[in-house]
């Protein structure tokens, strides 16, 4: 069955997570088309270099190709530098892309929002929000976007706290992913867990929910 990608609604939830030792990211696995759930298996979490990852939440198309030009425009930097490109670069730099495309004209409007999360060489993690509209905050805490990110904040709001080992932000991640899964329609389908250390990023849970009629 062929989709419509421009009825593919922003219809999510992602979640960032500050942690004592590093960064959790997190996110949903459906991608709806208004009622329609058009995949139950789309990661909405990745890395974009070897410290930082992202998710993303909006139009598919244009979260697709702004994820791509925001990882090779990092990997030229490299290039010509010879340095990592830190995390405040990296989220000022995605969110000039993003600002660009918002404001180009089109008939399809490019609404897509990012968290993007990293570590820098002396071992300082950035958590940042992307905003749709190409704006950048900095988040202290944590951090949540999408179509479920109102239920996701009450979660992190009550059970949040600060110098979280990463382990218990992947548990708080987890949570409030679910809490959006009970009550948010476009989200669902499982959780994709990442963290960002001074080791890298490294996916640490791929879940699945299966829904399956008996």
């Amino acid at each position: 069955m062929d989709i419509d990608q421009t009825k593919l609604k922003k219809g999510t939830t992602t979640v960032g997570i500050v942690c004592k030792d590093g960064i959790v990211l997190a996110a949903d696995k459906r991608v709806s088309a208004g009622y329609f759930i058009a995949d139950k298996k789309v990661q909405k979490v990745f890395p974009i270099s070897d410290n930082i990852a992202v998710t993303i939440a909006g139009l598919v198309s244009d979260a697709q190709l702004i994820s791509k030009l925001i990882r090779a425009e990092l990997s030229l930097k490299k290039m010509r530098t010879g340095k990592d490109t830190t995390v405040k670069e990296a989220a000022n730099l995605l969110a000039s892309i993003v600002y660009q495309n918002i404001r180009k004209f089109s008939a399809v409007p490019g609404i897509v929002g990012f968290l993007l999360a990293g570590a820098d060489r002396n071992d300082n993690f950035g958590l940042y929000e992307i905003g749709i509209d190409g704006s950048v905050t900095l988040c202290g805490a944590f951090c949540a976007d999408g179509s479920g990110s109102p239920l996701a904040y009450g979660v992190l709001e009550t059970l949040y706290k600060e110098n979280l080992p990463i382990e218990e932000g992947v548990r708080l991640a987890v949570k409030a992913i679910s809490a959006a899964m009970a009550r948010d329609l476009p989200t669902g389908e499982g959780i994709d867990v990442f963290t960002i250390t001074a080791k890298g990023v490294k996916q640490v849970l791929a879940q699945k929910v299966e829904t399956r009629l008996v």
